[in-house]
C-alpha cells in the first residue's frame, strides 16, 4: 500500500482510496456516471411525460399555437415524437455500440429544447407556461432557467461523446469491466 510521508520522518500514513485513484480511473467513473445519468434522465422524463400525457399534449398544443403552427393537426405527432425521441436517446446511451450516437442525439435535443424555450419567451413573448419537461416530478416553466438547465446538461453529454471517441470496442469493454462495476 502506498504511503505518504509527513513532517516527521518516521511517521507515515496510508493514502486514502481517493488519493490512490489515477486520473484515468476518475475519468472513467465520471464518464460512466455521465453516460448512465443522461440515460436515466431521458428515460425518467419520458416516463413522467407518459404519466401525464394529456396535460403534456395540452402544453405542446399551447406552444404550437403560440408558434403559429395549427395545434389540432400537430399536437399528438409532436407529443409522441418528443417522448419517443427521449426513449430512443436513453436506449442509445445504454447500448455500447451506440453510445456516441446517443450523446449526439441528447445534445441535439438539449440544444433544440433550449432554443425553443428562448424563442418562446423572448421572440414570441409567450406567457409563462409549465412545460411538463419532468411531468409532475419537477415543476418548471419554459424560459431562461429551462434553457440554462438544458445547456448545463451539455457538459455530461460532451464528456460522453468525446470520452468514448478514441476508445475501441475492446477498450470500452475493458473500461466497463475493469475497476468499475457497470
Amino acid at each position: 500500500m502506498p504511503f505518504r510521508r509527513y513532517n516527521k520522518p518516521n511517521e507515515a500514513r496510508p493514502l486514502s482510496p481517493l488519493a490512490r485513484m489515477t486520473r484515468h480511473k476518475i475519468f472513467r467513473i465520471i464518464l460512466l456516471i455521465s453516460r448512465f445519468g443522461l440515460a436515466a434522465l431521458f428515460l425518467v422524463t419520458a416516463i413522467a411525460k407518459l404519466s401525464i400525457i394529456k396535460a403534456f399534449a395540452a402544453n405542446v398544443g399551447g406552444l404550437l399555437a403560440a408558434s403559429g403552427i395549427p395545434p389540432a393537426r400537430w399536437i399528438w405527432p409532436v407529443t409522441v415524437m418528443v417522448i419517443a425521441t427521449e426513449i430512443v436517446t436513453a436506449l442509445l446511451l445504454l447500448l455500447r455500440p451506440t453510445i456516441r450516437a446517443g450523446a449526439l442525439l441528447a445534445a441535439a435535443l438539449l440544444i433544440g429544447f433550449s432554443a425553443f424555450a428562448l424563442y418562446y419567451v423572448y421572440v414570441l413573448h409567450g406567457e409563462p407556461l409549465e412545460c411538463g419537461c419532468f411531468g409532475r416530478i419537477i415543476g418548471s416553466q419554459l424560459g431562461l432557467t429551462t434553457a440554462l438547465r438544458n445547456l448545463a446538461l451539455l457538459v455530461p453529454t460532451f464528456i460522453v461523446f468525446f470520452g468514448y471517441r478514441q476508445q475501441s470496442h475492446s477498450t470500452i469493454r475493458n473500461l466497463e469491466h475493469a475497476d468499475v462495476i457497470v
